[in-house]
């Protein structure tokens, strides 16, 4: 299959090494000095320098070329591009069937993916759906098992494009819930901080768990007010992302907050990083949400209160410790 991933991070790379073994592969970057780079090395110094890029991989920076043969097109730049890569693409004129793999809410209008694909393409046709689950960019391309939930309302869609990708090393499960893909997907960076800043502060793995659990019933309230289902929250895109990002030490929002809890300023933190994290968007959109729906979510408050209102993060835990305790389930 003739496949076109949009977006050279450290994803989009990663998807790229894994894919090219079993389909061709067009990578696109919007930056010609990225492409550049990309070309002259066949590494991404940016974004991914361990990795070399197969030979197979065609590299480009006009959209229209890396659209020209595509069968499917996977969209793994940051939420905040995400709108900008869909008008790209209508300016080609090029119809073909759309997989995005950003996670987050869209700044500034806290819309999911699907909400920005509909304003995009109104009355939309096209086949398309969301690809998430628990995934570290570096153990896809090392070509370590791993695996991902396709959601789309086309359920034959998703059950070709699963098919399609799937193999021994990178398995694809099918799901009708967008709504709950997303939200899973999105609201699991708020929670990685806070669990960044927990293990910080040298709290142990007793609280670790109760944070984890704790942030599963936020995401999970927030996902059903949304019109997600329970179950997908049960899941690889739900628990199963969350699981990875809290704990894992590959993740840049993890690694955002372990940062918070040694002192460090955000602006200092995200210079430190020099990629997305995607949580510290997500936190104020989330909130925005939670309050319009009125779901509580007293973690992602916290998260909020140290990122966007400067509360030092010893002080956001402990006013966090001392709420008033309630009953354990409630949805």
């Amino acid at each position: 299959m003739n496949l076109a991933i949009l977006g050279a991070g450290a994803w989009g790379t990663a998807l790229a090494i894994n894919l090219s073994m079993r389909h061709r592969v067009t990578l696109w970057t919007k930056e010609p000095e990225h492409l550049s780079e990309l070309a002259s090395n066949r590494v991404n110094l940016s974004f991914f320098p361990d990795f070399s890029l197969p030979d197979t991989i065609s590299l480009t920076d006009s959209l229209a070329e890396a659209l020209e043969s595509a069968e499917l097109v996977l969209i793994v730049v940051p939420v905040a591009g995400f709108g900008e890569t869909l008008r790209g693409i209508v300016k080609t004129g090029v119809k073909v069937p759309i997989i995005w793999g950003c996670k987050g809410f869209e700044p500034g209008t806290a819309k999911l993916s699907h909400q920005v694909v509909a304003d995009v393409f109104p009355g939309n046709k096209l086949p398309c759906g969301v690809l998430s689950g628990p995934s570290f960019a570096e153990e896809v391309a090392r070509g370590l098992p791993t695996a991902l939930t396709l959601a789309s309302e086309d359920e034959d869609f998703s059950r070709e494009m699963a098919g399609r990708l799937h193999s021994t090393n990178l398995r694809i499960y099918t799901s009708r819930d967008v709504i709950g893909v997303e939200t899973g997907g999105a609201i699991k960076n708020v929670i990685t901080i806070a669990a960044g800043i927990s293990d910080g502060m040298g709290y142990g793995h007793n609280a670790r768990a109760a944070l984890i659990t704790r942030g599963l019933m936020e995401i999970t309230r927030l996902g059903l007010a949304l019109g997600g289902k329970l179950e997908t929250f049960m899941g690889l895109a739900g628990v199963g992302d969350l699981l990875l990002t809290c704990t894992g030490d590959l993740s840049r929002n993890r690694r955002v907050g372990l940062l918070l809890a040694a002192g460090k300023s955000l602006s200092d933190i995200l210079n430190e990083l020099g990629h997305v994290a995607e949580g510290v968007h997500t936190a104020r959109a989330v909130l925005q949400l939670s309050r319009k729906f009125n779901v509580d979510m007293p973690i992602t408050e916290a998260i909020c209160c140290i990122l966007h209102d400067g509360m030092p993060a010893k002080a956001a835990v402990e006013a966090l410790l001392n709420r008033e305790p309630k009953a354990e389930i409630y949805l």
